[in-house]
């Protein structure tokens, strides 16, 4: 089964590639002057060296790529989406293979995700931006707590989960919860720390959370990319430097990540869970700013 899964990111990914090899090689004679090889590529490499051990990549790729003037404000969200498409399917068919995870409860949570960006953006586009920033980041504080709290055994029998996989009840609140994480992605929320979150309130290992959290993106993003390649609403150059080194950063973070031991690991999720919590609260209580895209 798991050879299935890997079976159709990869026809999606290829579908996605095909698309963009085309777009690059028919505007090769015009890629924008204003980007940087060396700026993009290095940014790709860093950038989703850090997106493979769950920080996220749109934020730190906006920052760097409006601070460096590589890409138009207009063109930027094509730009993220498909420069990270690639990496971030690497990173899943990667984690996938190497992180030991229950196939129903791997199939059940990617599947909840897509169906949740697709059905319930509807639902989550109505709600308040700053309500729902607001909630999870309080959520991702209480999370980290509980996390850190395990780690420096503060409350008596609480420890890092174990299980690879769920069932039962469990099984049913992963589904409604990765559901209602896929949606809250199309509204800037990023799905990678509250899914580490959720893993670790219903007892599975930190390590679980890597193949379902970007194998969830991973479906998502080819689709996306696809249409802002098709409508030519992206900066080609800066998007092919960024792939580039990115594919390089990633094979150097899951050499890296898969020294780590489950302490290690854990305390890399605490962080990461902490950081993103942060960074929600202080865009909730923020007037809100023009063109601000919150990371993945």
């Amino acid at each position: 089964m798991i050879n299935v899964v890997l079976g159709a990111l990869g026809i999606f990914v290829a579908s996605f590639a095909v698309v963009f090899g085309l777009d690059l090689n028919k505007h090769k004679g015009n890629l924008e002057q204003e980007t940087s090889w060396a700026t993009t590529g290095i940014a790709g490499l860093i950038i989703n060296f850090m997106d493979t051990l769950g920080i996220g990549s749109f934020a730190p790729l906006t920052a760097t790529l409006r601070g460096f003037k590589q890409v138009e404000d207009k063109v930027l969200p094509g730009t993220l989406n498909v420069s990270c498409t690639i990496p971030v399917v690497l990173e899943a068919f990667l984690f996938i293979s190497a992180v030991e995870v229950e196939i129903i409860t791997l199939i059940c949570m990617l599947g909840a995700a897509v169906v949740g960006a697709v059905i319930g953006a509807g639902i989550v586009s109505k709600l308040p931006e700053k309500t729902i920033q607001m909630v999870m980041g309080i959520a991702l504080v209480a999370t980290a707590f509980l996390m850190l709290a395990g780690q420096l055994n503060w409350i008596e029998g609480l420890g890092t989960g174990t299980a690879l996989g769920l069932s039962g009840t469990k099984l049913i609140l992963a589904i409604v919860g990765n559901f209602i994480l896929g949606a809250l992605m199309t509204a800037g929320i990023g799905l990678y720390a509250p899914c580490m979150a959720l893993v670790y309130v219903l007892g599975m290992s930190p390590a679980v959370a890597f193949p379902i959290m970007m194998g969830s993106c991973a479906f998502l993003m080819p689709a996306a990319s696809m249409k802002f390649v098709r409508e030519g609403a992206y900066n080609r150059k800066a998007s092919l430097g960024i792939t580039i080194g990115g594919i390089i950063g990633v094979i150097i973070a899951v050499r890296f990540f898969s020294s780590l031991s489950l302490d290690l690991l854990t305390w890399l999720v605490i962080v990461v869970v902490s950081y993103t919590a942060i960074t929600l609260l202080k865009s909730a209580f923020k007037p809100k700013s023009v063109d601000t895209i919150v990371s993945e």
